[in-house]
């Protein structure tokens, strides 16, 4: 399974039209919403075959190009992953590189939490996996 541009052991897999990296996706759509870009889904369509099993890593690197191209930085992040299974302690910090490599920004530059649902509803039946980011990003104009 692949959660922030790692793959971390488990036995399941998330399903998804492109990798399905549940996390590198709310990155994506964290950006492109703060720079009032559309959406990962229009932006990345899935009705569109080139998405197809797509790189979430390489989606990501558009989008940050395309808030750049809206004059504007990126400062940081605060992440979020919402997982019962699999824990994510022992991966935190090479996800926080991944992705701060990705964006070329400082490891310090983004935040990451591991959640679990504590046994209760979809994420705490271990059905499913959600992740949450806030991206701060600042005009690149003086």
């Amino acid at each position: 399974m692949r959660i922030g541009g790692v793959d971390v052991p488990h036995d399941r897999q998330l399903v998804g039209h492109s990798d399905a990296d549940v996390l590198l996706h709310a990155v994506t759509d964290a950006l492109l919403g703060a720079a009032a870009l559309p959406d990962i889904g229009r932006t990345f369509p899935n009705t569109d075959p080139t998405h197809y099993n797509r790189d979430s890593a390489e989606m990501l690197v558009i989008a940050a190009h395309k808030v750049t191209e809206a004059g504007y930085q990126i400062v940081n992040l605060d992440c979020v992953v919402n997982a019962e299974r699999p824990k994510l302690a022992d991966y935190m910090d090479a996800i926080r590189h991944r992705i701060a490599g990705i964006l070329h920004l400082s490891p310090h530059d983004v935040g990451l939490k591991a959640k679990t649902g504590e046994g209760m509803g979809p994420v705490g039946a271990g059905d499913v996996i959600e992740a949450r980011c806030v991206a701060l990003v600042e005009s690149a104009e003086p």
